[in-house]
């Protein structure tokens, strides 16, 4: 089954870990046979929000578009066998340091 792991930072970007821990963890996750697909995203100044209203009418605003105290960070999508080993992975995942959380959500499967 494939979930994903959404990696949320702290707001100020720092992970609180040393940056080696992430090659490790990615190497790891490679070299186990799980990685399907994985992402970091830029700085979230970076960021564009779109909302369509009812009319079609669309509304663009820059920069940050939410006050959090977490922004996401980037993904990774494993194809494991169950909750139990996607948790395993994010609770390994350097972003769950340092005030950083791993969200762990279910890839939806319309059958196709």
């Amino acid at each position: 089954m494939k979930y994903m792991l959404l990696i949320n930072a702290g707001a100020d970007g720092d992970t609180g870990c040393d940056p080696s821990l992430w090659m490790t963890f990615d190497k790891e996750v490679r070299e186990a046979g799980v990685f399907v697909s994985g992402e970091s995203l830029a700085d979230l100044v970076t960021a564009t929000a779109v909302r369509v209203d009812d009319d079609g009418g669309r509304t663009v605003t820059d920069g940050p578009f939410a006050e959090t105290r977490e922004v996401l960070g980037g993904f990774y999508v494993i194809d494991v066998p169950d909750l139990d080993v996607a948790l395993d992975w994010a609770a390994r995942c350097p972003g769950a340091l340092g005030g950083g959380s791993v969200v762990v959500r279910p890839i939806a499967d319309f059958g196709s």
